[in-house]
Parts: structure tokens; C-alpha cells; sequence
């Protein structure tokens, strides 16, 4: 990569960072990131999934390469930078593989409404067959709760067999069991089980709270 690549690189990570870090309150994980060659499978139900894993994996040192269609790639050329793969060019995508990263596809392929998960693309289990590595699901989803933004939840399932009913069968549970503590949990706590990876925004009221404590010291709490 030239000097001025990696440089654009570089600002483009930070922007994309900046977004999640002042758009959400915050990224919160459950389960085992990938620690070698995998192809992770994920749903695609929110503008925010493809900033998501790329912030993450930054944070965490996470060789991977995310595969964008090439007409997204024409529309927004700086994508070619950011550690992407272009959907038209699966020998690239096994390339990545071969080289020990983490292939991330949404096997949707398309944006779609939150809710259920859709049909899945056989080429995702093809491109673990070819390159001989475990399909890994991660369920995610974007809610606003019991505060002024948004939270974001990703769950890391285990390694699976290139096997496109059984992934679509562990995406759909997982996706079932996170929709449901959201709906159950308790709005202004973080999901139990889950871990901070990615501290966001503060809500107004979090933020007031910590100027209150302060000056009902400096009041003597009258």
C-alpha cells in the first residue's frame, strides 16, 4: 500500500470509529471473537452492521477483510481502502482465507428490516468448503432502550461445519434469544451476559447526574 493509501486508510478508520463512538452509547460483545480463519456470518438489519465488526476488529487486532458488493465499492471508491473485499472477486475472498484473516459476509445480501432472518446465500458455505475454514454466525442488533442512544449487542456463536441449514438454524436462534432479553431486560441496564467493548455516548440525564453528585457535595446535599 502507498503512503498516501494508508494515510487515506487511516482517516477513513477514524471517521468510521468517530461515527460509532458519538452515534451509539455503546458495543457490547458476548462470545469469543475469531481468532483465526473464518468465514463470519451475519445478519444484515441496520444501517450500522457494516461499521460495526470493522470498528470492532480494529479495536481488537482482528485481521479481516469485510466482502462489499462492486457496485457499493463504485458508489463509495475510498471502501477499496478500508479493508474490503469485492463480492465479484471470490478468488480474492479465498486469498483472504488462505492467508489466515476472517472473511466477514452477510449472507442476506441485502439490507433488511429488523426482525427475521431472511434467506441465506449458498456462497457463503462455498467459500468455507473451498478454503477448508469453520462458518462462524454473530447475531447483532441495534436498539434504543432506556436511554438517549442507541446500544449496539453482538453475539459470537461457535465454529460450525460448512453447513447452510445449520448456520441459518444457529443465526435464527440467536437472533431469537437477543430479541428477546432485549424485550425483557431492564431498559437502562446493558444486557446481562454481554461485555463493553466499545464505550459510546452518554445519555443527557447520565451526564447531568455526574455535574448533581458534584454539586450537591460541593452543597452539602441541600
Amino acid at each position: 500500500m502507498r503512503p498516501w493509501e494508508r494515510l487515506l486508510a487511516a482517516f477513513f478508520r477514524a471517521l468510521f470509529r468517530r461515527s460509532v463512538v458519538r452515534g451509539l452509547r455503546g458495543v457490547w460483545v458476548r462470545g469469543e471473537l475469531p481468532g483465526q480463519a473464518c468465514v463470519l456470518a451475519g445478519n444484515h438489519h441496520s444501517w450500522w452492521d457494516s461499521y460495526l465488526l470493522p470498528v470492532l476488529f480494529w479495536s481488537e487486532k482482528v485481521s479481516f477483510k469485510i466482502m462489499v458488493g462492486e457496485r457499493r465499492l463504485q458508489e463509495f471508491a475510498f471502501f477499496r481502502h478500508l479493508d474490503t473485499v469485492s463480492a465479484a472477486r471470490p478468488r480474492d475472498a479465498l486469498r483472504v482465507l488462505g492467508q489466515g484473516e476472517v472473511l466477514v459476509v452477510f449472507p442476506e445480501g441485502e439490507l433488511r428490516p429488523p426482525g427475521a432472518l431472511g434467506e441465506l446465500n449458498k456462497g457463503v458455505v462455498w467459500f468455507a468448503e473451498k478454503a477448508g475454514v469453520p462458518l462462524v454466525p454473530v447475531a447483532s442488533r441495534v436498539a434504543l432502550r432506556g436511554h438517549e442512544f442507541a446500544e449496539a449487542y453482538l453475539v459470537f456463536g461457535e465454529p460450525l461445519g460448512p453447513d447452510l441449514n445449520l448456520l441459518h438454524e444457529h443465526l435464527k436462534q440467536m437472533l431469537t434469544e437477543l430479541d428477546q432479553q432485549i424485550r425483557t431486560a431492564p431498559a437502562e441496564e446493558p444486557l446481562p451476559g454481554f461485555e463493553l467493548r466499545l464505550a459510546g455516548r452518554k445519555s443527557t440525564h447520565e451526564r447531568m447526574a455526574v455535574w448533581g453528585a458534584a454539586l450537591g457535595k460541593l452543597t452539602g446535599g441541600r
